[in-house]
């Protein structure tokens, strides 16, 4: 019995140090009440897209949000508006169709121990029809997020900004007679055949043509591809094909052949494509076209080729750095992030960073590694006390908007209540009241067993009594019969 009382003891002990734990463990669950700073800062941008006729560089006005007080596991959000400035833009290198992109890159340096490294933002945006020297449309938004998994004290450093344009895909045929500087002729022999029966289905119903041995036709052209259109006809030659300075692949074709190198009886079938290249880096190219033969060599026209641009042309490229040197912004991290109540007093809750609908299509990194040109937030190299123990770890998402604004972040908090699950007495007595004390501790066992003893010698005499009464009443009667 006095074992018994002793576990109970131990038992209640137990419970109310995991509701005083619990207490403790929910206190840190509360979530930072959100503080935000905002921050105006004038960068200046040269080279690439904001290179002007008159030289001025093109000026942003940024401002950039950043949330300073959060709890652990919620999404450290880093946010830049930026708009043109002192009326200049950035212009568009060149004559392009809908579909080309602009995209920022937004920076800044993540400084504090145990944290290294820098945190990108992007924004994107989709251009309309752009004219040669056209103001492109900045971004609505750039945003990037960061995750932490401990508290911590770092520091937010807005650094440089990134703008990047993307050429769209395209195809343009450029015709034999497009003139100089696109396309030049030169050697003898060159003549400009013009109303071309239509039957011949040539570009435009013309075509420039030579026999005359080593003449060249020379098409300038700016894109990652091009195509050489000529007739296919058993009257032409050999021609060889030079791409930047460089032999063709293949660096020889025939037009007096079909594409299985046997020879065709055809005659002036224009529009015929004899030969071409792609995969290209991104820029101006020069493609030079010359008659091996002493036979017709005929110049339908060209086709120049931008296929789909994956890694921006580094060309086009702006860089954007603050005017003045800017202020470092002060970011708290403490405690955990909101989390699910559990489901019985004892249970771990987990933690789930609020308002996030997972990762972007940009993918997220770990710690320290950069691909793509974006690095994250590492765990600094430097802390003393550490010992060797395990260091916080971040995870970047980079969000790419098109012509969108960035979803807010929402937080919950949920406050949890511990409930003990053992009875406040030790023992309570069947049919006694819930009074919430337990009974005195008397020792009742002596007086029990004499108490039971005396009855039980009281009721044997009753009965050996009572049978001799009876056994006397039953002779008296048998005497009076």
């Amino acid at each position: 019995m006095v074992r018994w009382n002793a576990r109970r003891r131990n038992v209640l002990a137990v419970a109310v140090v995991s509701v005083v734990g619990g207490g403790l463990l929910a206190l840190p669950l509360t979530t930072a009440q959100a503080e935000m700073a905002q921050v105006d800062l004038i960068y200046r941008c040269t080279r690439g897209v904001a290179t002007t006729p008159d030289s001025r560089p093109v000026e942003l006005k940024v401002t950039l949000t950043v949330q300073t007080a959060l709890a652990v596991g919620e999404p450290l959000n880093v946010k830049w508006n930026v708009a043109y400035q002192n009326n200049t833009s950035f212009l568009s290198p060149g004559l392009f169709q809908p579909g080309g992109r602009l995209l920022a890159t937004g920076k800044v340096g993540v400084l504090g121990d145990p944290w290294q490294g820098e945190l990108h933002s992007l924004g994107a945006k989709d251009q309309e029809l752009l004219q040669a020297g056209g103001s492109l449309a900045l971004p609505e938004a750039i945003s990037g997020a960061v995750s932490t998994t401990e508290s911590g004290v770092f520091e937010i450093e807005p650094r440089n900004l990134l703008i990047d344009f993307t050429p769209p895909a395209s195809e343009e045929v450029v015709n034999d007679d497009a003139g100089v500087p696109v396309i030049e002729y030169h050697g003898d022999g060159w003549q400009d055949f013009n109303d071309r029966d239509p039957k011949f289905n040539d570009i435009h119903n013309d075509v420039h043509a030579t026999e005359k041995k080593y003449s060249t036709a020379t098409f300038k052209f700016t894109g990652t591809g091009v195509d050489f259109i000529t007739e296919q006809d058993h009257r032409a030659g050999k021609v060889g094909f030079k791409i930047d300075g460089k032999p063709g692949i293949p660096a020889t074709a025939d037009a007096s052949k079909d594409a299985n190198g046997n020879p065709v009886v055809v005659v002036n079938q224009g529009n015929h494509t004899l030969w071409g290249v792609r995969d290209l880096p991104y820029g101006e190219h020069k493609l030079v076209v010359e008659n091996l033969d002493d036979k017709w060599m005929m110049v339908d026209g060209f086709r120049a080729v931008t296929e789909e641009i994956l890694t921006p042309p580094k060309q086009f490229q702006a860089t954007c750095k603050p005017v003045k040197k800017p202020t470092a912004i002060r970011v708290v991290i403490g405690g955990g992030s909101a989390t699910n109540p559990p489901e019985s007093p004892g249970t771990t809750p987990s933690v789930t960073p609020s308002g996030s609908d997972g990762p972007p299509t940009s993918p997220a990194t770990s710690p320290g590694q950069s691909p793509n040109g974006s690095s994250s937030p590492s765990p600094g190299t430097n802390n003393p006390g550490t010992n060797g123990s395990p260091r916080p770890t971040v995870t970047v998402t980079n969000t790419a908007t098109a012509s969108t604004s960035p979803k807010p972040t929402t937080t919950t908090t949920v406050t949890m209540t511990a409930t003990p699950t053992v009875a406040q007495v030790e023992v309570t007595p069947k049919g006694g009241a819930q009074t919430g004390e337990a009974p005195e501790d008397a020792s009742s066992g002596g007086l029990l067993l004499g108490s039971g003893g005396l009855m039980l010698l009281v009721g044997v005499w009753g009965g050996v009594a009572l049978l001799r009464r009876r056994a006397a009443h039953s002779g008296e009667s048998a005497e009076t019969l």
